[in-house]
């Protein structure tokens, strides 16, 4: 027999039992719908953290950390492969008070090397890097918290009040000029001498809307002029004004992992997004995993479906059996035709499962950000970037492969059957 006869046999005999056929294909595609559907839950989950740390940092930064005491070796970590910027900043164990006009802002200074600064690929909302020392940096939220005395007690009031604030300096920042004084924390008052900068960039808005950033980047050069002013200002003994961090740039993310290692292997203590993207991952392997497994419980219930329907179709078939066999036919033909009918309802249920676990995940990401959102009493719910549901491509091979496998292996007891039956009296049977 021809394959394509093979296929029309199987076709005839499921138009026989349209009914039937079609609820064991339903219960198929349940089956493997909701095996999709819930592993998706977990690919989404994923997805959103992911996305979440990924924004959060930078992610071909690494931070080193030394001992007490210890300086960073910069030229034997700048030998190392793939590292594209080794950025130092140093901040002071003072207040900065920043005065514009009649407004002023009390935050934190860093000093840093804008050369290395740009190959780590500081981003700015507006504006350029410093070129000559009396250049600096602001922070995105810098202007917005340059207040005058009245604002500033206008604020206070709307805190307290939960209202919302007000003030702010509402141009441009790029090519002003900004004077800053030092204050000890210990003191109100600021030391005698202060410096005019002026501002010619502004960073980058912070990835998360809780992150507030009016830090003042200056060059590095004004180290030992700080240092200077401070010890003529402090009575007694001087401890030492700054403290530094230090963090690695590598080219690209694929080669944080080899460079954390490598610096590992100096003797520093570090800390990269990949190593946190590692234990996510790891953490949600065996998530989607316990999800899968879950899943394909509802295919194993839909299996008892499609075995009863080969069953039933095996009986109600047993005299049309015998009469193959009795013309010829082999027990690895009549084999093949059951086995092609079960596959058949699994491929089918199989195909419309996909189609629906794709539109029940997109209605679920879109939906479920409004009821969530209505249901916390929050507007802006709904325009976060989450991902309730995330069906790729993988998943729908492991799916597909899990659903129609179980349907043939459903299929294979009745096929056997089929192949036992004996001649004689299956063409005695009654019509």
């Amino acid at each position: 027999m021809l394959f394509k006869d093979q296929v029309d046999f199987v076709r005839q005999h499921i138009k026989k039992n349209k009914l039937r056929v079609f609820m064991t294909i339903l219960a198929a595609t349940m089956g493997c719908a909701f095996l999709i559907v819930l592993a998706s839950i977990g690919f989404g989950i994923q997805d959103t953290m992911r996305k979440e740390i990924l924004e959060d940092q930078v992610i071909t930064e690494v931070e080193v950390y030394t001992n007490d005491g210890e300086a960073l070796d910069i030229s034997k970590i700048s030998a190392v492969e793939h590292v594209n910027a080794i950025v130092q900043r140093t901040r002071m164990d003072v207040m900065t008070v920043s005065q514009l006009e009649n407004r002023s802002l009390e935050g934190n200074m860093a000093l840093t090397n804008f050369a290395e600064e740009q190959k780590s690929n500081l981003k700015l909302s507006e504006g350029r890097m410093p070129t000559k020392d009396n250049e600096i940096i602001v922070g995105y939220q810098f202007a917005e918290n340059l207040l005058t005395d009245a604002e500033r007690n206008q604020m206070e009031q709307n805190i307290e009040e939960e209202a919302e604030p007000i003030g702010g300096y509402k141009e441009s920042l790029i090519g002003k000029t900004v004077t800053m004084s030092l204050q000890s924390y210990e003191s109100d008052e600021a030391f005698p001498e202060n410096w005019n900068f002026t501002i010619v960039g502004v960073t980058e808005k912070p990835a998360k809307d809780w992150i507030v950033d009016t830090n003042i980047l200056l060059d590095d050069s004004w180290k030992d002029k700080f240092q200077e002013v401070y010890n003529a200002s402090v009575e007694g003994e001087n401890p030492d004004l700054f403290y530094s961090s230090s963090k690695i740039y590598t080219s690209s993310l694929e080669h944080v992992k080899s460079v954390t290692e490598e610096l590992k292997g100096m003797g520093y203590s570090v800390y990269s997004v990949s190593e946190q993207l590692e234990q996510l991952d790891v953490f949600f392997m065996a998530f989607k995993i316990g999800l899968i497994f879950v899943g394909t419980i509802a295919v194993l219930i839909a299996s008892i479906g499609i075995f009863n329907t080969m069953t039933m179709a095996v009986t109600e078939r047993t005299r049309e059996i015998g009469v193959m066999k009795a013309i010829g036919a082999s027990p690895k033909l009549i084999q093949r035709l059951f086995l092609m009918e079960s596959a058949w309802i699994g491929i089918i249920g199989t195909v419309l499962a996909v189609i629906i676990s794709y539109v029940v995940s997109f209605l679920a990401n879109w939906i479920l950000p409004m009821i969530v959102g209505a249901a916390l009493g929050e507007d802006s719910f709904e325009e976060l970037s989450m991902t309730f549901s995330l069906i790729p491509w993988q998943l729908v091979v492991i799916a597909s492969v899990i659903s129609i496998s179980v349907a043939m292996i459903s299929g294979w007891r009745p096929a056997r059957k089929a192949t036992k039956i004996d001649v004689i009296q299956a063409l005695r049977q009654e019509l």
